[in-house]
C-alpha cells in the first residue's frame, strides 16, 4: 500500500479515490448534474456529469429526497441508505473528476433490499461510463 496507514483500498489494493466523499452542497452543482447523464434504477435515480477538464480532481456526490419520499424520518433513512451505498461502491466504480447525485424514490429507497441497491449502483455506474455508440 502506497498510501497512509489505515487508508481504505479498492478491490485492486490501490488507495481508494476517497475515504470520505466530498459532498455536494451548492444548488448550482445539483442543477448542473441534473443536466448530465442519467440512469433510473428500481431503488433510486443516478445523475452524473463530468466536471470541466481543467484539472478537476476527486469524486463528488450529492443526495436528495423530495417530500414524496415521505416525512422527515423516511427521507433521512433513505438518504442514509444512499450515502452508504455511495461509500461502498463509488471508490471502485466512480471516476475521478465526476459528480454524482443519487435521488431517492418514493416508497422504495427506504425499504428496498440493501444488497440489491448496491448491485443497482454498480450497474448504473457501469452503464454511465460504458462505451458510447
Amino acid at each position: 500500500m502506497d498510501g497512509r496507514p489505515g487508508e481504505p483500498e479498492d478491490a485492486a489494493g490501490r488507495p481508494a479515490a476517497f475515504s470520505r466523499p466530498v459532498v455536494l452542497t451548492r444548488r448550482r452543482d445539483f442543477v448542473a448534474t441534473s443536466h448530465g447523464l442519467r440512469r433510473a434504477m428500481p431503488g433510486f435515480h443516478l445523475q452524473a456529469r463530468e466536471r470541466a477538464a481543467d484539472g478537476a480532481v476527486g469524486i463528488r456526490v450529492g443526495f436528495t429526497c423530495s417530500r414524496k419520499v415521505g416525512n422527515a424520518v423516511a427521507r433521512n433513512r433513505a438518504k442514509r441508505r444512499l450515502r452508504e451505498i455511495a461509500r461502498a461502491v463509488l471508490p471502485r466504480y466512480g471516476r475521478d473528476g465526476w459528480d454524482y447525485v443519487l435521488v431517492g424514490r418514493a416508497g422504495v429507497t427506504g425499504t428496498r433490499d440493501f444488497a440489491a441497491m448496491l448491485a443497482e449502483l454498480e450497474t448504473a455506474l457501469t452503464h454511465i461510463h460504458g462505451p458510447r455508440a
